[in-house]
Order: structure tokens, then sequence, then C-alpha cells
């Protein structure tokens, strides 16, 4: 049989799911007659804060612009000095570290689980220094961190417990939702994640003590409680519209069969790809559930004949909707920070003298190791069992044909 006459496993299209409807339009359709598309006390916001804490129960909470801006005023709420430092993982977007960075802090990095791809408890304890001030725990993918070991951490070093939930609706740690162990939890509603309005955000905490001035950092430190303009301290507009909190409103209603699904397929192909040799699925401690924003595996390349691009490949040539790969490097090897290029060419906080950080200097192996053998496969709630059959069954064949 010629190339041009394959017949690929999956023979199919890739099951795209109706992400808006009937739902979002009934709320913008209301958001119309309003006199006001002003995000305070507006229903539409007032809704979305309803309807988030049925998931997510965080008596503080302020709607924002994106992901990025809910993880940049957490760490704006921690009144980070100059050189102050914040653990994080070198496998994450830039949205998680860009606040770090304009609050003048100092973005270190701790090695991961090379199963997980959370961060690794041990790393972060031995990165921590008299500078740092927070751990920031992104669950990536979906895949809950291993937040029993970095509570315990930053509770011995009396330091604050980000959760980046940006691609982890509806994870849950132990049968808690993501975002409610630590001390903040922020998440994202960007066109991609598993609830969207477009670009959109949320953060929350159940510290009154931060909590009380909590929308301030996210909206020029102004007081909309008592009213006036006369902030006491420097913070952005980081502000959501009316029409951003409506669909937001409405795509929460869906979040629970979202999940779901996309958990049914998950672990559906993980238990099907158990046992393949040189395929490593992604680990799920038990008591955890992973919500599967994409699913990440490994490949034990000492087994095959094959690159891992070389692998990817054959996996597309099979209809499987795959990349090789997830981010191109690390991200301290960003040339950003290779070139510590944070303000117009200069890290002013470097040159003061606050810290002696040297991104050019810094290795995480696993990370890069990861980085290195890892496969992508698109997953989405639409994905009956069948398709996820077909696609487990195309990675088996693969593999069996590209082992040494």
């Amino acid at each position: 049989m010629s190339d041009s006459d394959h017949r690929p496993i999956v023979d199919e299209p890739l099951p795209l799911p109706q992400r808006w409807g009937e739902a979002e339009l009934t709320r913008l359709t209301t958001m119309v007659g309003q006199s006001s598309l002003f995000y305070w006390k507006g229903p539409q916001t007032t809704a979305l804060l309803e309807e988030f804490r049925r998931h997510y129960p965080l008596k503080h909470c302020f709607p924002c612009s994106s992901g990025s801006a809910s993880l940049h005023i957490a760490v704006a709420a921690l009144r980070l000095r100059p050189g102050d430092e914040v653990v994080v993982p070198p496998i994450t977007d830039m949205g998680s570290l860009i606040g770090i960075l304009y609050q003048q802090g100092v973005p270190v990095f701790a090695d991961l689980d090379p199963r997980t791809y959370n961060l690794a408890p041990a790393a972060v304890r031995a990165a921590i220094t008299p500078r740092t001030r927070a751990i920031m725990a992104v669950h990536l993918a979906g895949n809950p961190c291993d937040l029993a070991a970095l509570s315990l951490i930053a509770r011995e070093h009396h330091l604050a417990l980000i959760e980046d939930c940006a691609q982890s609706w509806g994870a849950r740690w132990q049968d808690q939702p993501v975002g409610t162990i630590g001390d903040f939890g922020c998440y994202s509603f960007n066109d991609f994640k598993h609830v969207s309005c477009g670009d959109g955000g949320m953060v929350g905490t159940n510290d009154d003590q931060r909590g009380n001035g909590l929308s301030r950092w996210g909206d020029k430190f102004y007081n909309r409680i008592v009213g006036g303009r006369d902030p006491e301290e420097l913070a952005p507009n980081y502000r959501m519209s009316e029409p951003q909190a409506a669909v937001a409103a409405a795509q929460l209603t869906k979040l629970a069969d979202i999940v779901a699904r996309r958990r049914d397929a998950g672990d559906l192909l993980t238990s099907s790809l158990t046992g393949t040799l040189g395929v490593v699925p992604p680990f799920v401690a038990q008591g955890n559930t992973h919500s599967y924003w994409f699913y990440m595996l490994r490949l034990e390349l000492a087994h095959f004949k094959a690159t891992r691009d070389e692998v990817a490949a054959a996996f597309q040539a099979e209809g499987i909707a795959c990349g090789a790969g997830y981010i191109p490097r690390p991200v301290y090897r960003y040339p950003v920070f290779r070139n510590h290029n944070f303000f117009g060419g200069a890290w002013p906080i470097r040159d003061a003298g606050y810290t002696s950080m040297d991104y050019r200097t810094v290795t995480c192996p696993v990370a890069e190791a990861i980085l290195a053998d890892c496969i992508v496969l698109r997953l989405n709630e639409a994905m009956h069992d069948d398709y996820i059959q077909k696609v487990a069954r195309a990675v088996r064949t693969v593999a069996g044909r590209l082992l040494r």
C-alpha cells in the first residue's frame, strides 16, 4: 500500500464542541438593555461572582481582564519589596511571571516532578532563601500540584501560596477545588481555556487581611466601596467589563459537564495506554481530579528507533491531533530572561544590587527532559469513547512499529 492509500486509524475529524450558544446569548441580550457596562455592581459581574462561588467558595474575589492579570493582582497584594523572590515552575506561560517582574520581584525556578509535570516539593524547598516571599503552584494542564507538601513548606517558611489555575478549571485536589487551598486562586477565561469569554480572569482569596483590599490591586487602587479617587499605592487597571462577565457567567453554568467529559476522556486514554512500552502517561495522584486542558505524555526515547518529532509525525499520520513538545524551551531560557531584558534593555533591581540572579546559569534538568521527550495530544469535551479508543490504538500501533 502506498502512503497515499494509507487509511489512518483515527479515521474521523477531530470532534469540536459548540462552546457558545443560547445561554451566552440570553445574558448578552439582557446586558444590551443595561444603562452601564461598568463592572462595579453591574448585574452581569454580580451574576458572574455568584456563579463562580458556586464552584469556588472564595470570600474575596475580583473579576479581571485576563489570567495574567489575576496573577499580577495576587502578587501585588503581597506588597513585594524590590528583590523579593517567588518560587515558580520552569514550564508555564509567561503570564505566570509577568506580575512578579513588574512588582520588582525575582522569579526563582524550581524543577518539576517527571510524571505530573508540576513543582517537585523537594526542589521548591531547595530554592527557598531568606528573600523568598511566595510559591506559585501552576496546575499544569489541569493536574493538581502536591498541595499538601507545598502548603506545608509555605507554612514552615511563612510564605504565601498562589495557585495558578488558568489551565485547571474543575480540577480537584483531594476533592477540594484547586485555587481554594492556597492563599490565592487565580483563573483564566482566555479563549482556549475550559470556559471562556475571549479573555478574562478571576482572582480570589479567603484571607481577610489581603482580601479586603483585593479589588484595589486591579482597579488603579481606587476604593469603590467608599468612593473617590485618592489612591494610596500604585496599581494597574485590570477591570473586567459587563459583556465579558455575561459570557463568563453563562460559561460557568456548563463547567461541571465540560470537566466531567474531559476527565472521562483523559482517564480512558490513560487506562488504554498504561503498559505501552516506551509511552509514559501523566500520573494523577490518588484522590485528585485531572481536568485535562490537554493531554501530555512522555516517550522513553531509548526504546525508540526514531526521534520524538518523528514519533509525533507518525501519530499525526494516523490521524491523532497532537504536537511535538509543549513550549519551545524552559521559561528561563527565553531571550527575555537570558538577556535580563525586562525594562528597556535592563533589569533595574539587578543593576541596583537587589538581586544577583543570573538566568543564564539556571538549569532544571527534569523540566528540560520533559520538554525534550513530551508529546501533547489535543483533548476536549466533544471526544466520545470510540474516538479516544482509536487514539489509544493509534498510539500503541505507532509505538510498536517504531520500537527498537
